[in-house]
């Protein structure tokens, strides 16, 4: 599965998504499906997007490979895509879609501070405003408004 840019093509923005099959797949690629999420390789064209030869043979190199890239390409159990045979015994592991954004994260991961560390910034935050609305009132004082 190979997922696109967006505007990459004439008479819609969407992005694309390109599925190969292949049924004499390799043994040792049985049971496996190959996602790559291209979706940010990709330079801005006028009127529309395009893939530089740098970025198409990044791609075919891991579609021929199945070379496994963080953020880019990884390989997928059969077990966790869904499929309507799988539909049918209940198993909704993800929504029924097999987008490879559902599977390939390209964002920067988000970081968590204590909550007890953010309250005490608000603290501080607080009494720089109270500070800061003082020093105001003095200057308006002044100047007689």
């Amino acid at each position: 599965v190979l997922y696109l840019p967006e505007n990459l093509f004439y008479n819609t923005t969407a992005p694309g998504i390109v599925l190969f099959l292949n049924k004499a797949k390799a043994e040792n690629r049985r049971g496996k499906v190959f996602m790559v999420n291209a979706s940010q390789v990709f330079e801005k064209g006028d009127p529309k997007n395009f893939i530089p030869q740098a970025g198409i043979n990044r791609i075919v190199d891991a579609l021929i490979n199945w070379t496994e890239e963080e953020k880019f390409s990884r390989v997928i159990p059969v077990a966790d895509v869904p499929s309507e045979a799988l539909a049918k015994e209940g198993l909704k592991k993800n929504d029924y879609n097999i987008s490879p954004s559902r599977y390939i994260h390209t964002g920067d991961a988000e970081t968590y501070r204590p909550i007890a560390e953010i309250v005490e910034e608000l603290k501080v935050i607080e009494a720089e405003a109270k500070e800061t609305d003082k020093a105001l009132g003095k200057i308006l004082k002044q100047l007689g408004v």
